[in-house]
């Protein structure tokens, strides 16, 4: 990812860039966008009704009366050179259509997990390995949920050695930040050096 050099006196135009929030139902996806949104987030969020029952899965989030149904959308700005435009998907598998379309174009994705429930995360990581897009976990911590340590994590989520896996607070912005951050340095130390590697290793002219 590079950025293009502006000339004296006219503007700086960022670099756009999309972020997916994925994860399982109730797992903090419009928290976690709404609490790093720099504009006012678009939510798709409807009341759960007596016809969810037996197709939804509320264990672990018994208290939750609303569900997305398209996605979530933000925006955070990183200085003047770059801008994340943040899509949350729907957890819910009656949704999980939606999700080519949202994930089109991303430069990387974040997968909230929830250590209560931590088999419904399963579904996002196969998404976006099958996809090879790049993706960090994010264990949001609930109370009272136990936690624990991330290697504990990587373990039993099976996951690659060079995906990260970070503990956060989806309500707070810098714990989000945090989250971000590390997407975005993980995508340039995996991306970049791979690139390279292929433009040295293309047959000269």
């Amino acid at each position: 990812m590079g950025y293009a050099h502006s000339e004296p006196g006219r503007p700086i135009i960022p670099i756009a860039v999309k972020i997916v929030i994925a994860g399982g139902f109730g797992v903090g996806k419009t928290t976690f966008v709404g609490s790093i949104s720099e504009i006012r987030p678009l939510r798709t969020e409807e009341a759960l009704t007596d016809r969810s029952i037996g197709v939804d899965d509320t264990a672990g989030v018994e208290g939750k009366t609303t569900t997305t149904v398209a996605m979530d959308f933000g925006r955070i700005s990183f200085d003047q050179h770059l801008v994340l435009y943040l899509f949350g998907t729907p957890g819910q598998e009656r949704f999980w259509f939606m999700w080519d379309e949202l994930s089109y174009g991303a430069l990387g994705a974040v997968v909230l997990a929830d250590t209560r429930r931590l088999p419904d995360c399963f579904a996002s990581i196969d998404y976006f390995e099958q996809r090879n897009i790049k993706f960090v976990v994010a264990v949001n911590c609930f109370e009272p949920a136990d936690r624990h340590a991330p290697a504990d994590v990587r373990i039993a989520l099976d996951l690659d050695p060079d995906v990260p896996v970070v503990l956060c607070d989806a309500r707070h912005r810098e714990s989000t930040k945090n989250v971000l951050v590390t997407l975005v340095e993980h995508v340039l130390t995996t991306t970049v050096p791979a690139a390279r590697g292929q433009a040295s290793s293309a047959p000269a002219r």
